[in-house]
């Protein structure tokens, strides 16, 4: 066990069990494991953990290219399907004429119903239409209850046609940035392109989200898979940290979201 947290942020040791107790689970039992919807970076350490084991790993978020994916964890035997991950796509229906719809909004309704973060996925927003995942056991819940957002009255239908499913189709650009460090600080001034004490203030002032929480300290370091968000500069995916350069300084691609 201490081999494995070695590899990881001590703040992450907690999911590490979790996701250990699903192996340990699915090698007893014989039988699939089917998690929460899970982002960018928890689905990396689960990737790394089960690649140890003789288990296989496949996702699903509902929409193409999601971000936020359930996760099943299966013995080789087993053949999964799409029914097995367990996902309800919902649209939300709502006086568009009068009323614009944000996300921020949107998921503090959703969470305001005492349902955890963990059992909503994706949530998009087009001009024409309001979608969002939730994993099927709240399904119904949801579709009971879900009836209002702010003051906007609203109801819920569930998306059954596959066409009717919104593609957003994101665009990152790849670039190499050579760094000292893969500090918090030091990453953010790369991306922004401005000085250290820029970034720092950046940071203290509650502007940067790591993996959609708000980190307040410098010497915070990024990992791969990270998905930082940089108010007023833009939305960034740390892709892969490749080495070493011969003055000992550290590269590392990063996406940005065009």
């Amino acid at each position: 066990m201490e081999s494995i947290f070695q590899h990881f942020r001590k703040e992450e040791q907690p999911f590490i069990e979790k996701v250990n107790s699903w192996v340990k689970e699915v090698e007893d039992t014989y039988a699939p494991k089917l998690t929460e919807f899970l982002d960018p970076r928890q689905r990396f350490i689960t990737e790394s953990i089960v690649r140890n084991s003789d288990l296989v790993i496949a996702s699903e978020g509902g929409f193409p290219d999601a971000e936020r994916k359930r996760v099943l964890i299966y013995p080789d035997y087993y053949t999964p399907s799409g029914d097995d991950f367990q996902i309800s796509l919902y649209q939300v229906q709502y006086p568009q004429k009068f009323v614009s719809m944000k996300h921020s909004q949107l998921l503090g309704s959703l969470l305001s119903l005492g349902i955890d973060r963990s059992r909503f996925g994706d949530i998009r927003i087009t001009e024409e239409a309001v979608q969002f995942a939730v994993t099927a056991e709240v399904s119904e819940y949801i579709h009971v209850n879900f009836t209002q957002v702010g003051k906007v009255k609203v109801s819920v239908q569930p998306v059954l046609n596959a066409d009717d499913v919104i593609d957003v189709q994101e665009e990152w650009t790849e670039e190499m940035h050579i760094i000292s460090s893969l500090r918090l600080d030091t990453v953010v001034a790369s991306l922004a392109k401005c000085s250290r004490a820029k970034a720092s203030s950046l940071i203290k002032g509650e502007k940067v989200k790591v993996n959609w929480a708000i980190i307040d300290q410098q010497a915070f370091e990024v990992e791969e898979q990270d998905i930082l968000s940089v108010r007023g500069f833009g939305r960034y995916k740390i892709i892969g940290i490749e080495g070493r350069t011969r003055k000992d300084k550290i590269r590392v691609v990063i996406g940005a979201l065009v």
